[in-house]
């Protein structure tokens, strides 16, 4: 399942950086110099915020779409 979300990546001109966010996970969020560590950190933060809702009795929203549903 941590495979199939949906990562918005863009660059911001403000921070000097790329940021990355998850719309299916509320609050998931995280930057990077480059859009590629932007997305790695995109990656440990949605198993993080996954762990997190396990432990605290939180429902994990399904992914809402993939690009590659077919």
């Amino acid at each position: 399942m941590e495979n199939n979300y949906v990562i918005a990546i863009k660059y911001s001109e403000v921070d000097n950086c790329y940021l990355a966010a998850v719309p299916d996970l509320p609050g998931c969020m995280t930057d990077g110099v480059t859009p590629e560590v932007a997305y790695d950190n995109a990656r440990a933060a949605i198993k993080e915020w996954i762990g997190t809702a396990r432990e605290i009795g939180k429902d994990i929203p399904e992914p809402s779409c993939s690009l590659f549903d077919f």
